[in-house]
């Protein structure tokens, strides 16, 4: 995820005495409104939340944007309602001038803000370090002649199987294994060219922090080190969160769900033995086709087991996501559908 690890930092630094002001796009801040009500993104005193449009039409809908146009928009769209907004914050009374900028790694539009400003910006980075890591090297993926492709007739198993061995620490890798968008045959793919213009812009960045710890990761971390600012890993969030952070804190209780979570799929939890149900989520943002999760939905049922299933209403490409009704009969002693979940919980 992008919005939920960033909800984390920003609490972890609130927690630590700094005053934060959490900036989403407009369309992800209305849908917040939605899901978790119309007060939820009132904020504290020291802890304030902010939205700026991201070049795309506005919209209602309760549907996930399409990445590579939503990408191109921030590119193209996000850096002078974001300069605005800093010219805001800094003419505030109620509220300390902005002295460092914490940003997702793929918004480095920010970077040219923060250096305009005359302030630090940290980028933070979600993925793994492996995965940061292969997204830092495609463009010698480009260089090499693997990417793109020149049609799709090259995308065989032998293609898919070519030993990666010159990405550092990073061992057993092939084609397969590194993010899919490399399989393009557009040479103007826009997902493949931003990622190498992001990963190429963070050089600029003050520090870069990563979700993920030194034991787990070590020696892919310190192969950043000659090539990057300075790379922190602090993580894992999720446990520094529940350690740092009260229960019954005001900042606790503030989330970051785009859907409303269904909270009964916890009830029916607790009925289960520990360890004995599979949990299925596809996350925020992945879609399919209405065959795939057919597909997906018997392949569950062949497994035996008792299964959460959460199916978010927009995950099938242009159509309702609707499974078999010999499927849900199939299932029904064993199975939970819901839209949305708590997750953590």
């Amino acid at each position: 995820g992008h919005i939920n690890p960033m909800m984390k930092v920003a609490k972890l630094l609130y927690a630590k005495g700094f005053h934060v002001t959490f900036v989403n796009t407009v369309y992800s801040h209305n849908r917040l409104l939605r899901s978790r009500g119309t007060s939820a993104l009132d904020g504290l005193p020291s802890f304030r939340f902010e939205s700026i449009p991201d070049g795309l039409s506005e919209t209602d809908e309760d549907v996930t944007q399409d990445i590579p146009t939503l990408t191109d928009s921030i590119k193209n769209n996000c850096l002078t309602p974001f300069k605005e907004l800093l010219l805001q914050l800094n003419a505030r009374d109620d509220v300390p001038p902005v002295s460092c900028i914490v940003s997702d790694g793929v918004m480095s539009f920010t970077l040219d803000a923060a250096e305009e400003f005359g302030v630090q910006e940290v980028l933070f980075w979600t993925p793994s370090a492996c995965g940061f890591s292969s997204l830092l090297h495609l463009y010698r993926f480009v260089e090499m002649g693997l990417s793109p492709l020149k049609d799709e007739s090259c995308l065989t198993k032998e293609y898919l199987d070519t030993k990666i061995d010159w990405i550092p620490s990073m061992r057993n890798l092939r084609l397969k294994d590194i993010p899919s968008f490399i399989r393009t045959t557009n040479p103007d793919d826009i997902l493949l060219n931003y990622f190498i213009r992001e990963t190429d812009r963070a050089k600029r960045a003050s520090a870069i922090i990563l979700n993920t710890f030194n034991d787990l990761e070590h020696d892919v971390i310190q192969s950043f080190q000659s090539i990057l600012p300075p790379v922190y890993s602090i993580g894992p969030l999720h446990l520094l969160e529940n350690q740092k952070i009260s229960k019954d804190s005001e900042i606790e209780r503030m989330g970051t769900n785009l859907w409303r979570e269904d909270t009964k799929c916890l009830d029916w939890l607790d009925t289960k033995s520990r360890n004995s149900v599979v949990y299925v989520n596809f996350g925020s943002i992945t879609v399919m086709s209405a065959k795939h999760l057919v597909e997906f939905a018997w392949g569950l049922a062949a497994t035996g087991k008792d299964f959460l299933w959460v199916i978010r209403p927009d995950v099938v490409v242009g159509e309702e996501a609707m499974v078999p009704p010999e499927f849900l009969a199939e299932t029904a002693d064993r199975r939970m559908l819901a839209s949305w979940c708590p997750q953590e919980k």
